[in-house]
C-alpha cells in the first residue's frame, strides 16, 4: 500500500526538496503551503517529474486550515504515515548578535505561532491518523540555533548568533519532540528532530554552504526509519546533536 506523507511549508526550499525526495520513494505527498499560488506552482513542478503530489492549503497558524487538512486526510486516505513539520519563519531581522533585551513581544508571538504553537496544534490534530499507520513517522525540522549545548559552547561557530525569537521557538520544538516521543514510546510511531544544516533558503541566505537538496536528506532519512530506528533524537546526517 502506498504511504501517505504531509510536508508543511513544501512550496520552496527544504520543504520542497523533502517532498520531492519522498515522492521519489513512491510515497504520495501532500504539499502543505499557506500561499495557494506558490503551492500549486510547486505541485505542477513535481507533477512534471511524474511524482504523485497534491497541494493542500495549510497555514499552520490558522486552526481552520488545520481542521480542513485533518478532515481531508481522514476522508481521502484514512491514515497518515509521515508528517514533516517543516514550516517556519525567521522574524528577528538578523542572525548576528543577541537581541534578548530588545526583541519585540509581537516578533516573539508571531514566531512562536508558526514555529511552535502551529506545529504542535497540527501534530495533535493529525495524531489519530498517524496512529493508524503501520510505521508512523513524525519529523520536526529544528535548528542548531535551538540547542542549549551549542549556545553554551564558546568554540561553536553559532555562539555569536543568538536571534532570540527563532532560537527559543526551536528550543521549544525540541522539547516537544522529546516529550511526544516519550508519550508515544509504546507505539509504532517514531518522533525525531532534524537539523538540516546551514542551507541556501530564505532563512539561511545565499551564503549558506548547503543546497536545499542536501538539507532535506536528514528529514527524509528520519521519515524512512525502519522498525529499529531511533526516536526522541536530534540529529543531522546521522550524527546526534546536543539538545
Amino acid at each position: 500500500m502506498t504511504k501517505i506523507a504531509l510536508v508543511t511549508g513544501a512550496n520552496k526550499g527544504i520543504g520542497f526538496e523533502t517532498a520531492k525526495q519522498l515522492a521519489e520513494q513512491n510515497i504520495k505527498v501532500l504539499l502543505g503551503a499557506r500561499n495557494e499560488g506558490e503551492g500549486k506552482k510547486a505541485e505542477q513542478a513535481l507533477r512534471a517529474l511524474s511524482l504523485d503530489v497534491t497541494f493542500v492549503k495549510l497555514d499552520i497558524s490558522n486552526p481552520v486550515d488545520i481542521q480542513t487538512v485533518k478532515t481531508y486526510i481522514e476522508s481521502n486516505y484514512g491514515v497518515l504515515d509521515i508528517l514533516i513539520n517543516n514550516a517556519a519563519v525567521f522574524l528577528d531581522g538578523e542572525w548576528f548578535g543577541n537581541n534578548a533585551e530588545t526583541v519585540p513581544m509581537q516578533t516573539l508571538r508571531d514566531t512562536f505561532d508558526i514555529n511552535y504553537f502551529g506545529t504542535v496544534e497540527l501534530t495533535q490534530a493529525l495524531l489519530p491518523a498517524i496512529k493508524k499507520s503501520e510505521a508512523g513517522r513524525i519529523v520536526n525540522i529544528s535548528s542548531l540555533s535551538g540547542s542549549f549545548g551549542v549556545h553554551l559552547d564558546e568554540s561553536s561557530f553559532l555562539y555569536a548568533l543568538k536571534p532570540y525569537a527563532y532560537s527559543a521557538s526551536k528550543t521549544a520544538l525540541n522539547q516537544f519532540t522529546v516529550f511526544l516521543a516519550n508519550a508515544l514510546k509504546d507505539t509504532k510511531i517514531k518522533v525525531n528532530a532534524a537539523n538540516p544544516g546551514w542551507v541556501k533558503t530564505s532563512i539561511g541566505s545565499d551564503q549558506a554552504p548547503l543546497t536545499p537538496e542536501e538539507g532535506a536528506k536528514t528529514s527524509v532519512a528520519l521519515a524512512l526509519l525502519d522498525v529499529n530506528g531511533s526516536t526522541g533524537t536530534f540529529s543531522q546526517s546521522g550524527e546526534i546533536l546536543p539538545w
